[in-house]
């Protein structure tokens, strides 16, 4: 039997869901103002109390509003989105061309989020067959700052377009600390009602109906009832 008082309130789920529909991968819209500390906290405390395999928490947090850092980093990005556009020809390249993918200079907050993949020992509880599990573990974590950010109307954008080596040689890190998550952050002048790869016809979000399987890779699902609810 469910027991009622082990549910959040209808208000709090609908504003954890708003969460997560409603998060943004932002890149044009951050505005100048400076994020409060008090929410900078809070923030850093939700993506904190992400799970962990073993509870290694491999993750750690580096802070970057220094304009010298960041342009040193958009410069290994401007490199890479170079090498990215020409994977596509054509009308194709050009969308990308006019995409824009980071927000590095114009936030007022950058923010890496590492993955310390020594930490826990030689040997962390769950890790054995999976060794990427403090990866993983560190994506969590990720998520958990974009929605409890997307809660206190902050934008978070993923700048994944950008050599990895490079900034770790940027930020000073140690060999066994893997740059997993390099993150743009501020508050917004909006968060678009889709997301903006959506809007500028890049991709569009795939039927969730069809990408629920049963007992296994390929058996369609036979439960009429859940079918109708996804497609909701």
């Amino acid at each position: 039997m469910n027991d009622p008082d082990r549910r959040f309130s209808d208000e709090e789920r609908a504003g954890l869901y708003r969460a997560i529909y409603e998060r943004r991968d932002v890149r044009s819209q951050f505005l100048p103002d400076p994020i409060p500390r008090p929410v900078l906290a809070r923030l850093l405390k939700a993506a904190h109390h992400a799970p962990s395999v073993g509870f290694m928490q491999p993750w750690d947090f580096i802070l970057i509003d220094s304009l010298d850092v960041r342009q040193q980093v958009l410069a290994s990005y401007n490199e890479e989105n170079a090498k990215a556009a020409k994977n596509y020809s054509g009308e194709r390249q050009q969308t990308y061309r006019s995409l824009k993918l980071q927000g590095i200079v114009e936030s007022p907050m950058n923010l890496c989020i590492t993955c310390d993949r020594s930490r826990g020992g030689t040997h962390v509880l769950g890790r054995n067959s999976i060794v990427d599990m403090d990866l993983f573990s560190t994506c969590l974590a990720v998520q958990n700052l974009w929605l409890a950010a997307r809660a206190e109307g902050i934008g978070v954008g993923w700048v994944s377009i950008i050599d990895q080596s490079k900034l770790a040689h940027i930020l000073n890190l140690p060999d066994n600390v893997y740059p997993l998550a390099y993150l743009c952050m501020g508050y917004v002048s909006e968060f678009l009602d889709q997301p903006e790869l959506e809007t500028k016809g890049w991709r569009s979000r795939l039927p969730l109906e069809e990408l629920v399987h049963s007992n296994g890779w390929g058996v369609a699902l036979d439960d009429e009832v859940l079918l109708e609810q996804l497609k909701k």
